[in-house]
């Protein structure tokens, strides 16, 4: 038997935050006291009242199969929000419901870009876009973002980043890893590019609760943006969701009609009682949510308040549950020595595109303790 497999094996290196992971994990089982910062895997429960709707499902029998597209409940819930919250009018047919936002994004990816595509992804990026274009055959165009403007492109970096040639941006606001908040006028001058040469916009708006500064825009809201733009999110950051699995995306029809196809002869359906518990997240109440976002606005001041203290200029994260911090070495190298001798655990900014970083988040009550370490190894 051949051991020879698919072509883009060759092109893509397994995630380094779940190499990361597994050698923290290792050291725990060691006895190492590890402080965990290399996933944005927040370290709050799932509420109460989402919970006691998943149980609630569960106690009446609903274990069978969902519709392939999601319980209909769920996605007029999912498409009411995004019609009040983010001025994306939706009908609950234009949503599809997934196993998770990431399982979103490969679906839009491989239903949009064909063998030979050109993909323009702004680094640092997260550890996945470039993979998932690989797979689907395209080519990525990566967009070289400064940390200077914290991260951020300017009309002249987007002109320069994208032509006629482009078929897809994939847009991440606010960012993994650097937390940056794109303003108004970035969108705007992207979506006027996106217009004029007739490109795809895949917005990737997982972060949108997790804002700390400045405002969230989706730009599919933007003139001309709703017929060429694919929204991703899901309940996984904001709501503390993230083992539940439950993503969603929405685009014109005929886009959602194509990846309806592909759901349909991969992973079928998320988990029905788990949308239950969807439904509850998105209609019940906020202020456990907003105790959730209160709690990492205030890490992120602390990590900004060490790292200033100890003389490490980083860009202030607006949102999200990173930060992108320069430690003016192997990265690589830094946190595997970093793991091992201080058990912190961080990613390496390699891994995002950038070399001379790491991933920090903020998903620990041990926020200071954590880059307190981390800045005596910089220095």
């Amino acid at each position: 038997m051949s051991t020879e497999f698919a072509a883009w094996m060759d092109a893509v290196e397994p995630s380094e935050t779940a190499r990361m992971a597994d050698l923290a994990s290792r050291l725990r089982r060691e006895g190492a006291d590890v402080v965990g910062m290399e996933t944005a895997d927040p370290d709050f429960p799932t509420p109460e009242h989402v919970r006691d709707a998943a149980k609630a499902a569960l106690d009446r029998g609903e274990t069978g199969y969902p519709p392939t597209p999601g319980l209909y409940d769920f996605r007029a819930a999912i498409a009411h929000k995004l019609s009040a919250e983010n001025d994306l009018p939706t009908d609950p047919e234009e949503v599809y419901v997934t196993p998770g936002s990431k399982y979103a994004l490969f679906e839009a990816v491989a239903t949009l870009v064909r063998a030979g595509d050109e993909v323009v992804i702004p680094e640092p990026a997260w550890v996945s876009y470039e993979p998932m274009v690989k797979i689907a055959g395209g080519v990525v165009e990566p967009m070289a973002l400064d940390a200077e403007t914290g991260f951020e492109p300017t009309a002249a970096d987007l002109q320069s980043a994208v032509s006629d040639d482009t078929r897809l941006f994939v847009l991440n606001t606010p960012s993994n890893p650097t937390g940056a908040v794109y303003e108004r006028e970035t969108l705007e001058a992207l979506a006027d590019l996106a217009v004029d040469h007739d490109f795809w916009v895949l917005a990737d708006e997982i972060y949108e609760k997790l804002i700390y500064d400045g405002e969230h825009v989706s730009i599919g809201s933007l003139p001309g943006m709703a017929e060429r733009t694919i929204t991703v999110n899901a309940l996984s950051k904001g709501y503390a969701m993230t083992g539940w699995r439950l993503g969603y995306i929405t685009g014109p029809q005929a886009f959602v009609d194509a990846l309806g196809t592909l759901q349909s002869h991969s992973v079928t359906s998320a988990t029905v009682f788990a949308q239950r518990g969807g439904i509850a997240a998105l209609e019940g109440p906020r202020e456990p949510f907003e105790e959730l976002r209160e709690t990492f606005h205030d890490r992120r001041d602390v990590l900004v308040d060490v790292l200033s203290d100890a003389g490490v200029d980083v860009p202030v994260p607006e949102g999200g549950l990173s930060a992108f911090v320069p430690v003016g070495t192997d990265d690589v190298a830094f946190c595997e020595a970093l793991l091992e001798s201080d058990h912190v655990a961080t990613t390496p900014g390699t891994a995002f595109g950038r070399e001379g970083y790491v991933r920090v988040c903020l998903t620990t009550d041990r926020v200071e303790e954590g880059i307190e370490r981390l800045a005596r190894q910089i220095a």
